[in-house]
């Protein structure tokens, strides 16, 4: 029996993507019929659209899908969350870990789904910092908590494998708001986020 993957995509933007990927690939000197490349275009095309899904996803309508009335109004963090994304400069992945927190104000959401809306904003192409306050902002206008903090540590292979190729720095972003822009709060999440309780 023969193996099949099955995946589905836009027929007319694989189609595109797919010709100017042979075209590129012909610009850089290689040759798109040789046996190893023949199917590398489709690949990259399909390889793309997965990379920068999050454009037809909508992290509001996530968090909703899972959003619970509790009165609870003690800090929640989730944290370690593995995030890849594309620097919107160069094309090129960076990755790392997401933690964020939030202290609710009688509306909670499922922890998953907290990943999933890092998830979405990772996919697309992306700039560090501006992916750190779109998680924030879509979890204060969701949720209405007391406050929102979230920290991104990420290693990007724009530094590392072009420019100024620097194998082991790693960019530190944050955006804290409401409570955690208090020195109480923001110091208890810095602690909670260091520490290893597992």
């Amino acid at each position: 029996m023969a193996y099949t993957k099955t995946e589905q995509f836009d027929e007319q933007i694989t189609s595109g993507l797919i010709e100017n990927y042979r075209n590129s690939i012909s610009l850089l000197g290689e040759d798109p019929n040789r046996e190893g490349l023949q199917k590398t275009p489709e690949r990259v095309a399909k390889s793309m659209q997965f990379l920068t899904q999050g454009y037809q996803i909508d992290p509001k309508a996530i968090l909703n899908s899972a959003k619970f009335h509790e009165d609870v109004s003690e800090m929640i963090i989730v944290k370690d969350i593995e995030l890849y994304s594309l620097c919107e400069h160069h094309m090129l992945p960076f990755f790392g870990k997401a933690h964020v927190a939030y202290i609710p104000n009688g509306w909670i959401t499922g922890l998953s789904k907290i990943a999933r809306v890092v998830d979405t904003y990772s996919r697309r192409l992306q700039v560090q910092e501006r992916l750190t306050s779109q998680i924030l902002d879509a979890v204060k206008e969701t949720l209405n908590p007391l406050g929102v903090a979230v920290v991104i540590e990420a290693s990007h292979l724009c530094m590392m494998m072009r420019g100024v190729q620097k194998q082991n720095s790693v960019t530190t972003t944050s955006a804290f708001w409401g409570e955690f822009q208090k020195n109480e709060s923001r110091s208890e999440f810095i602690r909670l986020i260091g520490s290893k309780l597992h």
